[in-house]
Parts: structure tokens; C-alpha cells; sequence
């Protein structure tokens, strides 16, 4: 059975391709299994982690998701390609990506001030926003482990990611973000958030004006064992606040 007619997820439920639910503590959240290789059933599962104050998605292995419409939208900043993120939300994936397909622009991924996203072995790409960040927009918790933000784009500001508010935080550990473009700051944009980033390349990104790499105007920006190379018009330099071990 396709798993978007088995998916009716509740909190402390975990729920099967089969249609089978397994019943966990009533203090567990979603745990959405084997999501089929299509947008609508990926829509529904992220729609029914948020509808259960969160939760663990997982991909199945190798399937690249196009999004072919936006399914989120704040009424200020644009369409999105999911739904927005608002809780605690893991995409457990395995060689996956999430991609927009055709001619309508929108970015993929936005999360709330109350929500989280973490990307494990998930590619974000195709992303176009008419606003800030092309692939995600940040206002809470974004996590990428072994993950990607490529060739995303912004009309203004964070080709990759842009991330701002005091609650914000951007964490990349062994993760990329390459290729994006904007015409204010590309890769990475974070304004007054916290940003770190762990064994991860910030690489190949293009903005027209101010840094291609990162752009970091006020909070903490932390690089560890990372490397910012080869993007324009400079790395990080003219960033209204300095990256500690960014060069150029």
C-alpha cells in the first residue's frame, strides 16, 4: 500500500508503509517510515510531523523528490516547496534530495521561530526565492549532517541559507553548501543567529554584491576544521561583522 494512503500519524504513533501502526509512549513524537519516492507523499508526511508536534521523517533511500509547487506560504516571504517547518522536524535520508522542479519559483524549506529542521544525508537544491534564502529561510533550528544546499538562488540575500533572529541557529557538521547564487551574499547569509559549521565546505557560490560565502552581520559565526574557498566576489570579506578563520 502507497504510504500516502496508510499516513494518519499521532503523536506517540509510528507509522508503516504498510499501513501498520506500532504504538509508542504517549510523550514520542511522529515516526513517519519508509516515505514513498513522490511529492505527495512527502507533503503528507511533513504535514503529519508537524500536525503531532514533530518527528522523525524518514526518505526512502536514494529518491530524489521534485517539488513542483510550493506547498508553504506565510503570506510574507514568498512561497516555499514544503510545508513550513513549525516543530522539531528530522528528514532521515540516504542519498536523498529534495529539488524544485519546473518553471514556478519558490524556496525549498522554511522554518518557524518555534521549529526545527534537521537534514541527515539530504541534498536541498533548485531552491529560487524572490526574497531571502533560496533553499532554506531560517527563523529557528536548521541541522545538517552530511547533508547539501547547491544551486539554490536568491534574488536578495542567502543563495543557500539565510538565517536570522536572536532564536535562530544554523548548525553544518561534514555538510556542504556549494554553487548558490543571490544578488546580496550567496552561500551562507546569518544575521544575528548563531552560525557553526564543523568539517563542512562552503564552495563555488556567487553573489553580486558583498561576500559569496558567508555573510555574517551580527551573532556568532564559528568555523571548525571548515573551509570557505573559491567563491565571489570575495569569502567572507566585507561582512559587516568578521568570520573567525575565514580568509579572503
Amino acid at each position: 500500500m502507497r504510504f500516502r494512503r496508510a499516513l494518519l500519524a499521532l503523536v506517540g504513533a509510528t507509522v508503516l508503509a504498510t499501513g501498520t501502526t506500532a504504538l509508542l509512549p504517549t510523550t514520542a513524537q511522529a515516526r513517519i517510515m519508509a516515505v514513498a519516492c513522490d511529492e505527495t507523499s512527502l507533503i503528507t508526511a511533513v504535514n503529519a510531523a508537524n500536525a503531532a508536534g514533530g518527528g522523525t521523517v524518514t526518505l526512502t533511500p536514494g529518491c530524489t523528490y521534485n517539488l513542483t509547487a510550493a506547498h508553504g506560504n506565510d503570506g510574507v516571504n514568498g512561497p516555499t516547496g514544503l510545508p513550513i517547518i513549525t516543530t522539531p522536524i528530522t528528514l532521515e535520508g540516504n542519498a536523498n534530495t529534495i529539488t524544485r522542479a519546473g518553471a514556478t519559483n519558490f524556496r525549498i524549506a522554511q522554518v518557524s521561530t518555534a521549529g526545527g529542521l534537521t537534514l541527515k544525508a539530504v541534498t536541498l537544491s533548485g531552491g529560487h526565492a524572490a526574497t531571502n534564502g533560496g533553499g532554506i529561510l531560517n527563523f529557528g533550528a536548521v541541522t545538517l549532517t552530511g547533508s547539501e544546499l547547491s544551486n539554490n538562488a536568491a534574488d536578495a540575500t542567502g543563495g543557500g541559507i539565510y538565517s536570522t533572529g536572536g532564536a535562530a541557529a544554523a548548525t553544518f557538521t561534514s555538510s556542504n553548501v556549494k554553487n548558490n547564487t543571490a544578488h546580496q551574499a550567496a552561500g551562507i547569509a546569518n544575521v544575528n543567529g548563531t552560525l557553526t559549521l564543523t568539517s563542512s565546505v562552503v564552495n563555488g557560490n556567487a553573489a553580486a554584491i558583498n561576500p559569496g560565502g558567508i555573510y555574517h552581520v551580527a551573532g556568532s559565526a564559528t568555523l571548525n576544521t571548515s573551509s570557505v574557498t573559491a567563491n565571489t566576489p570575495t569569502n567572507c570579506t566585507g561582512s559587516p561583522s568578521p568570520v573567525p578563520g575565514c580568509i579572503g
